[in-house]
């Protein structure tokens, strides 16, 4: 069996921040810009708190079959949650969302080259 490809994104709501807690996040937010997003297996957080208080996790994850991809998911949650918890950041709404790149449709130009 081959491995497959998860895409897992962790999305939220920041809420209740302080005002040091914002200005710590605005400080690093050339680090976590929406444009250098990427899916890591460590997980890359995005987020444009000038714009608005909503965040993105984006995670790489692994596995051998479409059955892992559940559990693949709650690793996800669970590590972005840790990280915001660890932090002290206040967050709400969160929702994730993950998809089998094996299974992802292709586009016109990658059809062409198969």
């Amino acid at each position: 069996m081959s491995e497959r490809a998860f895409r897992i994104k962790v999305r939220g709501i920041f809420d209740q921040l302080s005002p040091e807690q914002r200005d710590e996040l605005i400080g690093h937010a050339a680090e976590h810009d929406v444009l250098n997003a990427a899916f890591t297996t460590e997980g890359h957080l995005s987020y444009d708190l000038a714009a608005r208080p909503f965040f993105t996790f984006r995670y790489l994850e692994s596995g051998q079959s479409a059955e892992d991809i559940a559990p693949a998911t709650a690793r996800a949650l669970a590590a972005a949650t840790a990280w915001l918890t660890d932090r002290g950041y206040g967050f709400r709404d969160v929702k994730t969302e993950a998809e089998d790149m094996s299974q992802a449709a292709l586009s016109k130009r990658q059809r062409r080259g198969l």
